[in-house]
């Protein structure tokens, strides 16, 4: 007689389902039925649980919460409170905005819709219609409404020849082309309500996790971003699980827009930009160009303690230079057009990377062991040309500086000089007050190793040097597959700003392939040669996008040691300013950056003006303060700090920057 035994998992019902084990991030393993879902294994720990879900990670791979696992498997399960949770949220949520359109837009085509740092977007092609952002209301309602209505995300595997008959019935040729690019065994489609989508996924179970909805704004954006093709209508948006998180959202984005680096950096008379120069191509204005020379001389200090050398290299250089480095491969096609010379054949291009240079430096002498490392740095002029869609202030453009250095070492000293250089970079956000960070490892994807360049046992080396640095030094740390450099892994820095909003900075990255490529050598104890390994290193990253997050940082409230201009000295008539000017003499004689307002305006406007200029301390000068060889002190924001005698001022002044210096640099030397 044949016995059936009946198991239950959850509301499901398995007759003698095989037994698979789930590994969590905690480690612990636990046995669940084959076939059973990350959503079901969810309710079995908690309802709570399962209610906040959004996705899994399955073996380090996402997944849908509905999708049966079949092996043994690790787990983790995302949340909102997860980089991956909320941007599967937001992936579904382009899927939604999607069946939105196509409600109001019937024929509307669609390329590629992503989540995306703070949301996600959809280009599309609305063919003879247009859309603005009088339309958002409406589109927003209506996601909602469908968002009510709980539609399953549902996925399904399609074969390569069904997809294709699908979209040409639609006759949309964006998906049509993005199909030419995946094989059978590749090809899934999600539907959720009357939308269906060609979509890898991950997707949240049902559109009702969507409880608030807040489309931002509308830009142009070329197919597969290129300018031969047509221009699509890309529509950003970002949605929350629940509605008081959108209200928070809100609130910050006011605040944002308070901080805007392109806002201030007018009002401050930091930068500029202009047509006639080209876009993307910042201009430094005087008190800009100050606060570089600052940044710079800071870092230069700091470096010179650290055994670095300086160097300067050319804005250009020959094309064999970057087909030799292994850029002009990866890079040519988004590089600014060749340079050609009177000379047949000869073509020069705008310096997109400062390492061949480098590596052509550190060829021009011989070096033994004892010599390395060989620490050679440089603020150096890069040029990448970046579509004209995606420029923004200084956050992204075409012309920039970096604070780059690259070390040549033997391979016993990689991990030390990667700790060493870890030190330099957590020294600068100190100085900055930047203590909030994430230190990402990107990695290789070893599933798509076309990507790169190197041996499989460089890579091995170069990834293992920076996990155990950044596990000596005792980092918070995120690992991303397939985010290294095409020439090796890397360690970068996600800040938190005073927003709470996350910018890529400083990055390290270890390198095995140039000293390779470019054939570097230095002789070994054993009298033979050996290749050196090559630390890439930018604290700042770039100078541009560095001061774009100390500006919404701080709210243009720089530190007083780096404050262009620290002190404005506001005469209340023309008869003080012969004494304002010898105010200013003898602060500026005691390293003090001050001036005088001498515009003939009442000093409620000179005061006014300060404040939004941002001037840390003002200064107000009349018959009073002549006659007693005083000041009144004024500091940024309102605060009145009284009438102190001008040697007073200038000793608080620089006891207070002495003191901040002492204070970071002192915790540097620890």
């Amino acid at each position: 007689m044949l016995t059936l035994t009946v198991s239950t998992f959850g509301s499901k019902y398995y007759l003698c389902a095989p037994m698979i084990k789930i590994t969590f991030p905690d480690k612990a393993v636990r046995e669940y039925p084959e076939g059973t879902t990350a959503m079901d294994i969810a309710k079995s720990i908690s309802e709570g649980l399962a209610r906040n879900v959004l996705s899994a990670k399955v073996n380090g791979k996402l997944w849908d919460t509905t999708r049966p696992i079949t092996e043994d498997s690790t787990l983790e399960l995302l949340t909102w409170d997860s980089p991956d949770g909320k941007a599967t949220l937001w992936h579904s949520s382009a899927h939604l905005m999607a069946e939105a359109l196509e409600s109001f837009y019937p024929g509307v085509k669609f390329g590629i819709g992503p989540p995306v740092e703070g949301g996600f977007y959809y280009d599309v092609d609305l063919g003879k219609n247009s859309i603005s952002s009088d339309d958002f209301k409406k589109i927003e309602d209506k996601m909602l409404e469908l968002a009510r209505q709980s539609n399953t995300y549902t996925r399904k595997e399609v074969s390569k020849r069904d997809a294709i008959k699908y979209f040409e019935e639609k006759g949309d040729e964006y998906k049509l082309d993005l199909l030419k690019d995946l094989e059978d065994g590749q090809i899934t489609f999600y539907t959720q309500g009357n939308f269906t989508d060609l979509c890898r996924g991950p997707h949240i179970p049902n559109t009702g996790y969507i409880k608030a909805v807040k489309l931002l704004n509308i830009a142009g954006a070329y197919w597969r971003g290129d300018e031969t093709k047509k221009q699509l209508t890309r529509i950003y948006g970002i949605t929350f699980p629940k509605q008081s998180l959108l209200q928070e959202y809100l609130v910050m984005v006011e605040e944002a827009k308070k901080r805007d680096h392109r806002k201030l950096g007018k009002e401050m008379e930091l930068f500029t930009f202009s047509e006639k120069v080209g876009l993307g191509l910042p201009l430094w204005l005087p008190k800009g160009a100050m606060l570089r020379e600052r940044l710079e001389s800071f870092l230069r200090k700091a470096q010179l303690k650290s055994g670095y050398v300086p160097v300067v290299t050319p804005h250009i250089g020959n094309k064999q230079l970057y087909v030799t480095s292994g850029h002009y491969e990866k890079y040519g096609k988004d590089s600014f057009q060749p340079i050609r010379t009177p000379a047949e054949g000869e073509e020069f291009f705008l310096k997109p990377m400062n390492c061949p240079h480098h590596c052509e430096i550190y060829k021009s002498k011989p070096y033994s062991y004892k010599d390395l490392p060989v620490r050679l740095a440089e603020f150096g002029t890069v040029y990448r040309y970046e579509q004209s869609g995606e420029l923004h202030g200084l956050t992204r453009v075409r012309g920039f500086t970096q604070d780059d250095a690259h070390l040549f070492c033997r391979p016993d000293q990689v991990k030390k000089e990667f700790i060493k250089v870890i030190d330099l970079v957590l020294y600068v956000f100190r100085a900055l007050d930047l203590t909030e960070f994430t230190a990402q490892i990107s990695l290789r994807d070893p599933e798509n190793k076309a990507k790169y360049i190197g041996s499989d046992e460089n890579w091995d080396k170069a990834e293992k040097a920076i996990i155990e640095a950044a596990a000596e030094k005792g980092l918070k740390t995120v690992v991303e597959i397939g985010e290294a450099a095409f020439y090796g892994p890397k360690l970068d820095f996600m800040v938190k700003d005073a927003l709470g909003r996350k910018w890529q900075l400083g990055t390290i990255q270890v390198d095995y392939n140039l000293p390779e490529r470019f054939e570097l050598e230095y002789t070994g104890s054993d009298n033979k040669k050996h290749r050196p390994v090559m630390i890439h290193r930018a604290p700042f990253g770039s100078l541009e996008r560095f001061v774009a997050l100390l500006i919404e940082h701080c709210a243009g409230n720089f530190p007083m040691w780096l404050a262009p201009e620290q002190v404005i000295i506001l005469p209340v008539s023309d008869h003080y300013m012969d004494y304002a000017k010898k105010v200013c003499t003898l602060l500026n004689n005691s390293d003090i950056r001050a001036l005088v307002d001498e515009r003939p305006e009442k000093v409620g406007r000179k005061i006014r003006d300060a404040e939004v200029k941002k001037f840390p301390f003002m200064l107000i000068v009349g018959e009073k303060e002549q006659e007693t060889g005083t000041v009144s002190v004024r500091k940024h924001g309102g605060e009145d700090l009284g009438v102190k005698k001008v040697e007073e001022f200038r000793d608080y002044v620089m006891k207070e920057i002495e003191e901040k210096i002492a204070s970071f640099e002192e915790v540097n030397a620890g």
